[in-house]
């Protein structure tokens, strides 16, 4: 297949081209076109990050979320929390827009989590990656502002969030609106919300998504940003 033709050619480059190096590691790590050596994924990332090489600058950012994400799964290396902050605050560089977005919003999820809770950074790094872009955050930043998470309660602020998100397709803020309306007892409105965006399909698939709980919300939308759902 196109992975396995893709393997040869940058295992032959590699060792003078770091995108090569890059897309290797994570082909290792996910085993795309190979069997799954996240030991081999991780040495290609750390490669990356500490190369003072110029042709490297441009893959750091993704190689420390890449770290980081493997430390808190604990795969291909030991399992640290305290190590995959670490990694993708240097992967979310300030909120710097040219680095890991990802990273930025990631660390949202991570501190809206019971081990490392902090509202305020949660709410910090969300409106960092959503300035910049991101879907996940965009929803985040509703449901923070609906229930006054780490910032001041303000439902305006809240629905102009979840309505942006929802019509990009985010499923968390298409549920919050739902609710939303539906304890107000818009009921058209509810529904037509759940019809438009087929989240009574969503419902069906995926009950835990639609218990519309911040604490479920912030660990599912995590596990969704390193790919684990």
């Amino acid at each position: 297949g196109r992975y396995e033709e893709a393997l040869v050619q940058f295992e032959k480059s590699k060792d003078t081209d770091f995108q090569a190096l890059y897309q290797l590691g994570v082909m290792h790590y996910d085993g795309l076109g190979t069997k799954k050596d996240p030991e081999k994924g991780v040495e290609y990332m750390k490669k990356i990050l500490n190369s003072d090489s110029p042709g490297a600058r441009h893959l750091k950012f993704a190689a420390a979320y890449n770290l980081g994400r493997a430390h808190y799964e604990g795969f291909g290396v030991k399992r640290s929390t305290e190590e995959a902050e670490r990694l993708w605050l240097i992967a979310a560089d300030h909120g710097n827009p040219k680095a890991s977005v990802k990273a930025q919003s990631t660390l949202g999820m991570l501190y809206s989590m019971p081990d490392l809770k902090d509202l305020k950074k949660a709410f910090f790094w969300h409106s960092e990656a959503c300035g910049n872009g991101s879907l996940e955050s965009q929803g985040a930043l509703g449901v923070m502002y609906l229930y006054g998470q780490g910032v001041r309660q303000n439902t305006k602020a809240a629905l102009e969030c979840l309505k942006a998100a929802a019509r990009r397709g985010n499923i968390y803020a298409q549920g919050h609106l739902v609710e939303y309306y539906y304890n107000r007892k818009f009921f058209s409105t509810a529904a037509a919300i759940a019809q438009s965006c087929m989240l009574v399909l969503h419902i069906l698939l995926f009950p835990k998504a639609c218990l519309l709980d911040p604490d479920v919300a912030s660990d599912l939308e995590l596990k969704a940003n390193l790919g684990r759902i």
